[in-house]
């Protein structure tokens, strides 16, 4: 069974940054594509950013310039570095893991909440 352990959601001010991560472990036997969604109150579940295994990324149009994704392979784990939040960013953000078998798992969620 696989899990994503997501950590270091929060509240912010406006313009402040946060740090989430996202832990996979489990019987994994390779990872695809590692990435964040997140889902704001009344709103669909978007992608924010993804990273391929072979390191290419792609990011929402929204938070290009201010997030950066990064991934960890040996430990399996992904970040989000986001910076200069505004409040339309608030939402849960969900961790999201392709395997190369092509089995797509989604972590527990975490608040981010942006306060103007």
């Amino acid at each position: 069974q696989v899990q994503l352990v997501e950590s270091g959601g929060g509240l912010v001010q406006a313009g402040g940054s946060l740090r989430l991560s996202c832990a996979a472990s489990g019987s994994i036997f390779s990872t695809n594509v590692m990435g964040w969604y997140r889902q704001a109150p009344g709103k669909q579940r978007e992608l924010v950013a993804a990273i391929g295994r072979g390191g290419s990324i792609n990011y929402a149009d929204s938070v290009k310039g201010r997030f950066t994704i990064s991934r960890d392979k040996a430990k399996i784990t992904v970040y989000l570095q986001m910076n200069s939040l505004k409040s339309e960013d608030t939402a849960v953000y969900y961790c999201a893991m392709i395997d190369n078998p092509g089995n797509f798992y989604w972590g527990q969620g975490t608040q981010v909440t942006v306060s103007s």
